[in-house]
């Protein structure tokens, strides 16, 4: 039976490609040209019919994905096409912090260029992109018609993603990003990517269809379709940053230091050996001598520290606790660990940004927290991008809270863009998120880019905490493990010091992720079930990190990603009886040596998860 299959695969692949590419269907359709990815594994074909409309389709490991989909600028003379240009391009990008410190930026692209407008091309092993260049139009006539009424996941603000739902049931305007199961090989994502100006990206189902139109105004970004046989390669990929630009001319970024960091919003209301945790000079000093002692970078400062957010008579440089907080970043530097502060847009508006930032860098702070920018997502990108830049110039990194505009691969232009909420953050707006929540965003959210999610609670039962006071529906194996999977140059935990020296093996594994990353990899999962990840960390130790949905399961992890040698290697699982409804403090530790040839089994509880921490034995 298994010749059979691969005789039919390998026919099948040929008819869809012999009728695309046939002299009869690229007649009638005028073929404009073909694309192939390095490997050979991805085909585009780009054609146009008599009355000028341009289409491409998609065959990926020798299967249709992609029908033919209407493509150009909404306009209002055909364009003829006169010039075609192809090239294969082979480079390296070395990121100041990524998922990895080595990426391949390889790809073959075409240019087609009519009296109206131009297509760019590109094809990568790991997917497709596209653009439009020149041409004086309002609108798009970008269409992805899939060709199956496939499973898809869908971004969802501050929500749980909607999903799984079938393409041909959508209903409404979608933001992106959507990830496409077409089969239990193939998966899709749809974005954009390198967004310099014009409406973010929206998606408008067609009725009864598995099909998506473009109502977005028009943008100069890339349209892109991202490809994987797992969904752990979509997580792992770097398309959307590679095609970004490199930073402007004179810009040196040596500066960002990306790392753990430590938050105050949470800790206001924690009560620990007659101390009360406020968010206040003496408290965030504690956390400054903690982050110091256990090598953490920095330390964010949120809303109110200026006045209240959302008065606008609150100063950003003089209001509130101003006084404080230049000590406060005195104080850091003493020890190492440099000081965020947060923005609201309402202080932005109120008084004048650039030297608000300006000013904020001569203090000696790291990095803005920017929340809730007001406006629609064009004005929203274009307020992003400056305030990114105007940070750049003085040293500071950036994050921006509150539904901002999407990540689209901007930290290879803009490496102090180190994380956005573009997910729901853990605790955030009186809200828990479930287990199931966690282990879709990573393969949704997460794809476009880093994400500030605030796991690594230690405290399960966050009682008398003023923000948000509510039980954490996870096992606290389970949180230490989400800072791991989570993609971001600033991971913010949001507890308390004695809370982390209670449980000293999570801290040592919270602690040893230290940044940038050597190397990342999504050794297992499902979208909605469970993800298992591997990072190599600046230090060379590999860390390791799986958590789970509702549901219990046992995980084989092999250890074959690691370099030769043996291996430290600490484990901690859930306890026996521990869940994300009970017990959830509950965990073991075992400590055995381990060598890249054998492999590691964990049992995680129901919302559980699983930390193993490996270091090299010289």
């Amino acid at each position: 039976m298994q010749p059979f299959k691969m005789f039919r695969n390998h026919f099948l692949f040929f008819m869809i490609f012999s009728v695309l590419a046939s002299p009869s269907f690229s007649q009638s359709l005028g073929k404009l040209g073909e694309l192939s990815s390095p490997d050979g594994k991805l085909k585009v074909l780009f054609t146009s019919d008599p009355d000028g409309v341009v289409s491409y389709s998609l065959i990926a490991d020798g299967r249709l994905l992609m029908q033919p989909s209407r493509m150009g600028l909404n306009v209002s003379k055909v364009p003829v096409f006169k010039l075609k240009q192809s090239k294969l391009v082979q480079k390296v990008w070395r990121p100041v912090w990524g998922k990895r410190s080595i990426v391949p930026d390889v790809y073959r692209e075409i240019t087609m260029v009519s009296d109206v407008y131009t297509i760019r091309a590109r094809a990568y092993n790991d997917g497709i992109a596209f653009r439009y260049e020149e041409g004086q139009s309002e609108s798009e006539l970008t269409e992805f018609n899939f060709a199956g009424n496939y499973e898809a996941w869908y971004y969802n603000g501050e929500n749980h993603n909607i999903g799984p739902e079938k393409l041909q049931d959508a209903k409404g305007i979608r933001r992106p990003v959507v990830t496409i199961k077409a089969s239990d090989q193939q998966y899709m994502v749809i974005h954009e990517a390198g967004l310099e100006s014009g409406e973010p990206l929206l998606l408008q189902p067609v009725s009864g269809h598995a099909s998506f139109l473009v109502p977005s105004k028009r943008a100069k970004a890339w349209r892109v379709i991202m490809y994987g046989r797992t969904p752990g390669q979509l997580v792992d990929s770097h398309l959307l940053e590679l095609l970004n630009p490199d930073p402007e001319p004179g810009y040196d970024f040596s500066w960002v230091k990306p790392g753990v960091a430590l938050w105050d919003w949470r800790i206001n209301g924690a009560q620990v050996d007659g101390f009360k945790y406020q968010m206040s000079l003496p408290s965030w000093k504690k956390m400054v001598d903690f982050a110091a002692v256990n090598k953490m970078p920095s330390l964010v400062l949120d809303a109110n520290w200026y006045g209240p957010e959302f008065e606008k008579d609150s100063d950003p440089l003089k209001g509130g606790k101003v006084a404080d907080v230049k000590e406060l970043i005195r104080y850091g530097k003493e020890k190492g660990v440099g000081i965020w502060l947060y923005l609201n847009d309402v202080g932005g508006k109120s008084f004048p940004l650039e030297s608000t930032i300006k000013q904020y860098g001569d203090w000696g702070a790291v990095g803005i927290k920017y929340g809730f920018m007001q406006g629609g997502f064009e004005e929203k990108n274009i307020k992003t991008r400056q305030i990114t830049k105007w940070c750049a110039q003085n040293h500071l990194m950036t994050d921006f809270h509150d539904d901002p505009v999407h990540p689209y691969g901007q930290m290879r232009t803009w490496p102090n863009a180190v994380t956005r909420e573009y997910c729901q953050a853990q605790l955030d707006g009186a809200k828990v998120f479930q287990p199931k929540t966690f282990v879709t965003t990573v393969f949704v959210n997460m794809v476009a880019g880093p994400l500030d999610m605030s796991n690594g609670v230690m405290d399960m039962a966050q009682k008398g905490r003023v923000d948000n006071g509510n039980p954490v529906p996870s096992t606290i194996v389970a949180e230490a493990a989400r800072t791991l999977i989570t993609f971001s140059a600033a991971t913010i935990i949001p507890d308390i010091p004695e809370y982390y020296n209670k449980h000293p093996e999570l801290l040592k594994f919270i602690a040893s992720e230290k940044m940038p990353w050597m190397e990342s990899k999504t050794l297992s999962g499902a979208i909605g079930e469970y993800i298992v990840m591997a990072r190599k960390a600046s230090t060379g130790n590999w860390l390791v990190a799986a958590a789970t949905n509702e549901s219990p399961r046992t995980l084989r992890i092999p250890l074959n990603f690691a370099e030769p040698g043996k291996y430290k290697a600490m484990i901690i699982k859930d306890g026996k009886d521990a869940s994300y409804l009970a017990n959830k403090e509950k965990y073991t530790v075992a400590t055995q040596m381990v060598t890249p040839n054998q492999y590691i089994d964990v049992e995680l509880a129901p919302g559980g998860g699983a930390c193993v921490l490996l270091e090299k034995v010289k």
